[in-house]
């Protein structure tokens, strides 16, 4: 790999032809642009107005380094060690998730419903099962300031993650490691009822594996994706029982969800007594989120 001088613009060049042939043109673009953002703090317009500037050899090679890893198909977010996410900056790692748009998605629908009072303000206590990165609950608490937010994973290197995520952001969450699908572990916790249940669960089955990208199923962490093809609500129906036993009356549980099987979710809810089922499309039109209220 060479690039013909150490200036910022031979090194976008070096990283279009180099990729050219794996990715999409626009997504190149966003590669560079992460990456300039991350080593020297460019905004869009730096891209521009600075592309004449000289790298360092030591510069250079972290560059390198990016466009070997992303020849390998490992996500620009792994390989610069962070992401964005409701106008935070994570730390992310193959042990989590990446956070999507569409759960940025679901969180602004929690936090406008708090805000419009469709949920009680008074004493709000929040659980985020299946936390990974903790993005959820991270941004639940930075925009919610006065609420308890809890925070549970099944994964000790998930939870390493997003404890580190809650100190960078200066957010107080009560981290807990359990299994929802061995809920008697985690019932210990909840001795006063929870307001908001939000879960982001697995909910890819098996055989939709060949319809994924290779950076999404040759790097991030199985367990937190995928679910048997027998069984695709298998988490959505015990964190429902959960919620059955620990939600206060007239609290809401909040779902990201397959859009495959978004009405059998909601369906799910109804004959588990939820009421209010409501599902939202995201920003492309699909049905990705459920909400569904506790009598």
């Amino acid at each position: 790999m060479k690039v013909i001088d150490n200036r910022a613009v031979s090194v976008y060049a070096l990283f279009r032809k180099e990729l050219e042939n794996l990715y999409p043109a626009e997504e190149i673009e966003t590669f560079l642009f992460f990456s300039f953002s991350e080593y020297f703090g460019f905004s869009r317009s730096d891209m521009v107005l600075k592309k004449e500037m000289r790298l360092s050899e030591s510069e250079l090679l972290k560059f390198f380094r990016v466009i070997r890893k992303l020849k390998m198909h490992v996500p620009i977010q792994y390989i610069l060690g962070n992401t964005e996410f409701y106008g935070l900056k994570l730390k992310v790692n193959e042990h989590v998730l990446i956070p999507r748009p569409e759960t940025e998605e679901l969180v602004d629908w929690i936090i406008s419903d708090v805000t419009s009072s469709v949920v009680e303000k008074k004493s709000l206590k929040i659980l985020d099962i299946g936390t990974g990165s903790g993005c959820i609950a991270i941004a639940l608490k930075k925009n919610m300031p006065d609420a308890e937010v809890y925070a549970l994973d099944i994964s000790s290197n998930a939870l390493s993650v997003a404890k580190e995520n809650a100190e960078i952001n200066n957010a107080e969450i009560n981290f807990l490691q359990g299994d929802i699908l061995a809920n008697s572990q985690i019932h210990q916790f909840a001795k006063s009822p929870i307001q908001i249940i939000v879960s982001n669960p697995p909910y890819i089955t098996e055989k939709e594996k060949t319809e994924m990208s290779a950076n999404v199923l040759d790097h991030e962490p199985h367990t937190a994706l995928f679910v048997p093809d027998n069984d695709a609500l298998l988490f959505y129906r015990a964190i429902l029982d959960f919620a059955k036993e620990k939600l206060a009356p007239g609290g809401k549980v909040y779902f990201e969800l397959n859009s495959t099987y978004a009405a059998a979710v909601a369906e799910l809810a109804a004959e588990k007594g939820f009421i209010n089922c409501s599902i939202r499309k995201d920003l492309n039109g699909k049905e990705r989120m459920l909400r569904c209220g506790k009598v």
